[in-house]
């Protein structure tokens, strides 16, 4: 018993380093996780981190851009929120978990898994059967539940949307999985072909549960039952709630707050100093406009900043087998949210708050 805490103990310290502030979703994923299945700690590491990386990359130009603190915030007793925010955290830390186990049983990195070959054999369509090696998702789902979810030991209305979200990123895994086929027949002429199931890219995930994000539901609770704490009527009013909420359809409880201003207490550092882009190519329209969205609706100037770059530049082959290549500097301009005097920033600061949600 000991020997397992302490293994325990020193592959969250391993990872905790590697995540830095986000260490803490590590540490409380391999503490709480029994200890029967300790050789899948390295696995459920690296999805939380892919997680937040995703979350980070499908937020890096709105004004709440997935802080490290995010989950932390989402998740500790005293701290829990359950904004639009924290709903998106839970499920794409949870489908980032379950597919880094999922993906790793399939490449046979642990003994007690490997290819979902259960419907092998069977005709799955016309011209097609079932084969190959397809994702074990149901293992993957199994054990990042035990992880996950065993986060969560409360039993309020928080609790119970923060265990919904985290089904949401599980079934979202599931929902973008693709068919993989090879073809079979004389001279290549396809006469049948075998399929198998296999996982989307997880940028694919991200982009699906984004779309949920922004089509999320806000519960709509009877406050009066709710203060009753863990009673009959408390779970009363909490499961004619959920009666009507969709499996895969994110909830939150409580508006978000004003991400423009900083706000130590709940992690928020707003958006002065935040980079936004104006210029560039292959850009989005929502990407051109966050310099507008970033700096001016918040009450803050776009200000142009010259900054030296150094990259490899005319790089040639030589035989036999390397690149060379120079090392150029040259100055690029980037832009950056800043703030402008007290008398400039009070008409915009008026019209934000009068402003609906934003993000």
């Amino acid at each position: 018993m000991k020997r397992s805490a302490f293994l325990i103990l020193s592959i969250a310290g391993v990872y905790g380093a590697v995540l830095h502030a986000a260490a803490w979703s590590v540490n409380n994923f391999l503490m709480t996780g029994p200890k029967a299945y300790l050789t899948y700690s390295s696995s459920v590491a690296a999805g939380a981190h892919s997680g937040m990386e995703e979350c980070k990359f499908q937020f890096g130009w709105e004004r709440w851009n997935c802080p490290e603190s995010a989950l932390q915030l989402s998740t500790h007793n005293r701290l829990r929120s359950a904004t639009r925010e924290t709903s998106f955290v839970h499920a794409i830390s949870s489908a980032g978990v379950m597919y880094t186990l999922t993906r790793n049983c399939s490449m046979g990195d642990f003994e007690s898994c490997g290819c979902d070959d259960s419907r092998n054999g069977r005709v799955g369509g016309r011209g097609w059967v079932w084969g190959g090696c397809s994702d074990n998702v149901d293992f993957g789902e199994r054990i990042s539940k035990l992880f996950v979810d065993a986060l969560e030991t409360g039993h309020d209305t928080r609790a119970l949307i923060n265990l919904h979200n985290n089904e949401v990123g599980r079934l979202a895994v599931k929902a973008t999985m693709k068919r993989a086929c090879k073809c079979h027949g004389v001279s290549g002429s396809c006469s049948i072909q075998t399929c198998w199931l296999q996982l989307a890219e997880f940028r694919e995930i991200g982009n699906y549960l984004k779309i949920k994000y922004d089509q999320a539901h806000k519960l709509e609770m009877d406050k009066r039952r709710m203060r009753a704490g863990n009673s009959a009527d408390s779970r009363g009013a909490t499961a004619e709630t959920f009666h009507h909420v969709h499996a895969t359809e994110l909830v939150f409880l409580e508006d978000s707050p004003d991400y423009c201003t900083r706000n130590a207490s709940l992690g928020h550092h707003g958006t002065e100093g935040r980079e936004c882009l104006q210029t560039g190519k292959n850009l989005s329209q929502w990407e051109k406009r966050s310099c507008r969205r970033l700096c001016t609706e918040c009450g803050l100037r776009v200000e142009e900043r010259r900054t030296e770059v150094v990259a490899s530049c005319n790089c040639k082959f030589h035989w036999c087998c390397t690149v060379r290549c120079e090392q150029c500097r040259q100055l690029v301009a980037k832009h950056f949210c800043a703030r402008r005097d007290t008398a400039a920033a009070a008409p915009n600061h008026i019209k934000r708050r009068n402003k609906g949600h934003k993000r």
